[in-house]
């Protein structure tokens, strides 16, 4: 379970923040970090803060838009301690584990995504998760350092993985349901979506309103799998198809 998940950092400012979280991740036994656009990496100080986690720095991949790091994913969560004017299913991070417990697989990739520590994560990188986990916290006092927030939930999938153990799970033996749509996939849809509403009128690009961001929310909550998410591509093939559209 623990080798699906991957840790994904967003435009991090500060370089001991992703030192920081390498080493909670070690602690927790997953492996694999993702950078967005870091100010600075690599970095002697983030090496130092890593405290041993030197092997995860190592083996992190580096990406310039968020779309690339989650393009293999087929959940995909934010992390997020503010209200959205567009409200997004809200998970704790035991519920977030146990979701990713219930679908780990070998054809399974899962990416949990904490934001810059000035603002988290905007509305349009939001549009590529399927849920927001929000810890618990003090009401008068909810910030919470990337690398504590990043302990926290690492520890939660870990537990999810322990509690498999114990039981005799073996995900390679389950007999698992469809695989999901990626996150990809998705962004494929969604706009082969967009151009099939525009050539039947139903969606005007010059005043776009908020329509894409609610059926990206609907399907995203949906989590459609592989066979949902062929059905669905074949249906806006038809229907451009009907309206003389190739």
């Amino acid at each position: 379970m623990l080798e699906t998940v991957k840790i994904i950092l967003v435009n991090t400012t500060h370089p001991g923040n992703i030192g920081a979280a390498a080493r909670a991740m070690k602690t927790m036994g997953l492996e694999h970090l993702a950078l967005v656009s870091p100010e600075q990496f690599p970095s002697a100080e983030c090496t130092a803060r890593a405290a041993g986690a030197d092997d995860i720095l190592a083996r992190a991949q580096v990406f310039s838009r968020l779309e690339e790091a989650v393009a293999e994913c087929a959940s995909v969560f934010a992390t997020s301690a503010r209200p959205r004017s567009i409200s997004w299913p809200v998970l704790t991070p035991a519920a977030a584990a146990e979701r990713v417990a219930t679908r780990a697989g070998a054809d399974f990739r899962a990416a949990i995504v904490f934001g810059p520590e000035s603002a988290g994560l905007s509305n349009d990188q939001l549009e590529l998760c399927h849920a927001m986990i929000r810890i618990p916290t003090n009401a008068n006092f909810s910030s919470l350092n990337v690398a504590a927030a990043v302990q926290i939930i690492c520890y939660e999938i870990n537990k999810q993985h322990l509690a498999a153990g114990k039981e005799g799970k073996d995900t390679g033996e389950r007999n698992l349901p469809p695989p999901l749509a990626t996150a990809e996939q998705m962004e494929h849809l969604y706009r082969h979506f967009q151009q099939t509403l525009t050539d039947i009128g139903y969606f005007d690009p010059a005043q776009p309103r908020r329509l894409m961001r609610r059926i990206k929310r609907l399907f995203n909550r949906a989590q459609l799998d592989s066979n949902e998410y062929n059905i669905l591509r074949g249906i806006l093939t038809a229907t451009r198809n009907a309206v003389g559209k190739k």
